[in-house]
């Protein structure tokens, strides 16, 4: 964390065009700090420090700022940085150059890069559920900052009506219930969604539900629109507060711990103990 991020004045409210690189060099915790305070809080230092980027992060920025209409503007990769089949290449000079044009509040794309995201952004628009909801009266990019639970934090909302939250993801997996089901798990939407409702919750009284607006990397860049059950928001919410209070208590410590110095038992997914045929039973 920067000393001008860690000197920022406390914020409470929503702040509308707020631009990308001051909302993200902001010190409050975000929904993306929770996710990996649970994994541990020696990730999520290690993430302040060392913002993660990848070619894969400015492909879903560009749908971003293309369907929104705001956000950072797209910067093409000149062919010195590309292989000759039309890749990015990996060389030390273009990592440089990549870093530059990201500082600098552009998002870099390759010209097949950007032929993706045209066909992503279609897809978006003609789907009639998610342009709905991405029409309805509403702002783009709101941010969100609340003091939750002693914890001062901060949520960057997609699109924000009234009546919802409304999130845009890309995959490179499906836009099934299935495939996004194993995205949600695996990226920790459902924490996302908690997090974001409780800083809504302590700015406006009220805890609106997500709507997840899900476009395939992968053609035809199926899309689908999907809501989180209610079993799942609650044990979201009670892993979102874990978070914070682990949060406030290495904040108060100057202690960022690991996995510990003890042995670990596997956790085995659910869906590893359950591929045994149904007409079998699992013996132990």
């Amino acid at each position: 964390m920067s000393s001008t991020a860690a000197a920022a004045p406390r914020l409470h409210g929503l702040v509308h065009a707020m631009p990308d690189a001051e909302y993200h060099a902001r010190p409050e915790l975000s929904s993306t700090g929770v996710r990996r305070i649970l994994d541990s809080p020696a990730r999520y230092r290690w993430e302040q420090e060392h913002p993660p980027t990848s070619i894969a992060f400015d492909l879903g920025h560009a749908v971003h700022a293309r369907v929104l209409g705001v956000g950072s503007p797209v910067v093409p990769i000149p062919d010195e940085h590309l292989t000759p089949s039309g890749a990015v290449s990996t060389r030390a000079a273009t990592r440089e150059w990549l870093d530059e044009q990201r500082a600098a509040g552009l998002v870099p794309l390759a010209p097949d890069a950007a032929e993706v995201v045209d066909r992503m952004v279609e897809a978006v628009l003609a789907h009639p559920a998610a342009r709905a909801r991405l029409e309805a009266d509403g702002h783009p990019e709101v941010s969100a900052f609340a003091d939750v639970d002693g914890v001062a934090c901060r949520a960057r909302i997609d699109y924000l009506t009234d009546a919802e939250m409304v999130d845009l993801k890309t995959t490179s997996g499906t836009a099934s219930a299935t495939g996004f089901g194993r995205d949600a798990a695996r990226h920790g939407y459902p924490i996302q969604e908690a997090h974001y409702a409780d800083v809504l919750e302590a700015v406006r009284g009220e805890r609106p539900a997500m709507a997840f607006v899900v476009v395939e990397k992968r053609p035809p860049h199926l899309v689908a629109v999907h809501y989180l059950d209610e079993v799942t928001r609650v044990v979201a919410r009670d892993l979102a507060k874990r978070a914070r209070d682990t949060y406030a208590e290495c904040l108060a410590t100057d202690t960022w711990p690991g996995y510990g110095d003890d042995p670990l038992t596997t956790q085995m997914p659910g869906w590893w103990l359950h591929q045994a045929d149904d007409e079998e039973e699992l013996e132990f």
